[in-house]
């Protein structure tokens, strides 16, 4: 006997494609959202564009975590709202597959995107977030190359004021350039040029030379009784890059911490009170999130099944704000129990608890009670609903001449047919 027959590959392929699909939309979403914002930011700190997509591949493990759930509930309720609507589910009920036999198949896609999301929050997001968090801080301190902010006065290492009037061929090309240089000596020169380009400087990496086409450059000091004037042709000019910090080592945060590394700080005693909290409420969450998938299966198939001679929506609509509200509650829990108020058990496992209860009601009614539904009563109130917009609508689109005649159009037209 095959473990996968012809009707658990059936079902796979109807879970898979919308899966995959709700899944790439819903972290394109969530990426969009973000890009916009990074792009802002990394053009204000003068950065090369390359680094927003840098930072927007390690944001992806932490949209992902959402993501995966999501596309997971939403493949498993339209594969199975399409076998209803089709009638097809109550030709497998009638042949004796129970719903449970049916969720074989979506229960090995569960377990799979499960593991998937344990690895995921245990060790590749606290790796991405660190990265992220280590790209920001080197865009910050010009470690990545940052350009010089065109017609500004750009000040290099407190010695060295640069400005540049335009710049052409994606910063290669420079126009109209104006330098003051502070020399070791004391002395001062004050260049101009009509143009120039930067170039890497082998010999000393912290340097970067400026060469210099058509300009004149005067010197002065205390050394110098008249200032010199100088016009050339090409000339280099050395100038120093500011020194960068080095990053820290992650761990600054309790995101950037892998699983096991939580557990163990989390109930350390040489962490401080305020630690422990932080570490539990984050093993806590990331742990509730994972277990929460095993319970998705048996919500999408309770709002995916729509009343007989109905095909109402209401399901899909209310299985997202069902998952992005417990969502929300988790997040908060852990805020609250990362400060230490509550204990990160009750702040996160007793509404987990509270919501797969509902959840396994909800099942139980739509798959052994006779002709039970567990939105019945919201889906006649939705109905109800939609059929009074449609009369409203209806009425405001009715042509001039179905509408209600009044007393005097009415006694036009009976003199009009005398």
């Amino acid at each position: 006997m095959k473990f996968l027959t012809a009707t658990d590959r059936y079902i796979a392929r109807l879970v898979l494609v919308p899966m995959l699909g709700v899944f790439v939309l819903a972290a394109s979403l969530l990426m969009l959202d973000k890009m916009l914002r990074l792009f802002d930011f990394v053009a204000a700190q003068g950065g090369p564009v390359t680094v927003v997509f840098k930072m927007l591949a390690n944001l992806l493990p932490e949209y992902a975590s959402l993501a995966i759930p999501l596309g997971l509930m939403l493949g498993i309720l339209f594969a199975f709202r399409k076998l209803a609507m089709s009638s097809e589910l109550d030709v497998m009920r009638a042949v004796g597959l129970s719903y449970t036999r049916m969720l074989r198949v979506p229960y090995l896609f569960t377990i799979a995107l499960a593991l998937l999301n344990l690895a995921i929050v245990s060790y590749v997001q606290p790796l991405a977030r660190y990265y992220y968090e280590q790209l920001n801080f080197e865009l910050q301190s010009g470690a990545l190359g940052a350009s010089i902010k065109i017609g500004e006065f750009n000040t290099l290492q407190d010695k060295t004021a640069l400005r540049i009037d335009e710049s052409r061929d994606g910063g290669r090309d420079l126009r109209g350039i104006f330098a003051r240089v502070a020399t070791s000596t004391g002395d001062t020169m004050v260049v101009t040029a009509r143009e120039g380009r930067f170039f890497a400087n082998r010999d000393a990496p912290d340097t970067v030379i400026l060469r210099l086409s058509d300009g004149q450059m005067v010197q002065s000091g205390p050394g110098i009784t008249t200032p010199r004037v100088l016009s050339f042709t090409s000339q280099d000019l050395p100038i120093d890059l500011p020194r960068v910090e080095r990053f820290r080592k992650r761990g600054g945060a309790e995101r950037e911490y892998f699983l096991p590394e939580l557990l163990r700080i989390g109930w350390s005693d040489n962490s401080t009170p305020l630690v422990r909290a932080e570490s539990r409420a984050s093993l806590n969450y990331r742990l509730v999130e994972v277990v929460m998938m095993l319970l998705l299966p048996l919500l999408a198939v309770a709002l995916a099944v729509p009343p007989k001679r109905s095909s109402s929506a209401l399901g899909v609509f209310l299985s997202i704000v069902m998952v992005v509200a417990y969502h929300k509650v988790n997040q908060y829990g852990q805020d609250v129990a990362s400060l230490g108020r509550i204990d990160p058990m009750l702040a996160l496992w007793v509404p987990f608890v509270l919501f797969a209860a509902l959840i396994v009601w909800m099942y139980w009614r739509i798959a052994y009670v006779p002709g039970g539904q567990p939105i019945g009563g919201l889906e006649r109130v939705f109905a109800k609903a939609s059929h009074a917009l449609k009369r409203l609508f209806a009425r405001r689109r009715l042509p001039a001449d179905h509408a209600p005649r009044g007393p005097a159009q009415q006694q036009q037209g009976d003199a009009g047919a005398a």
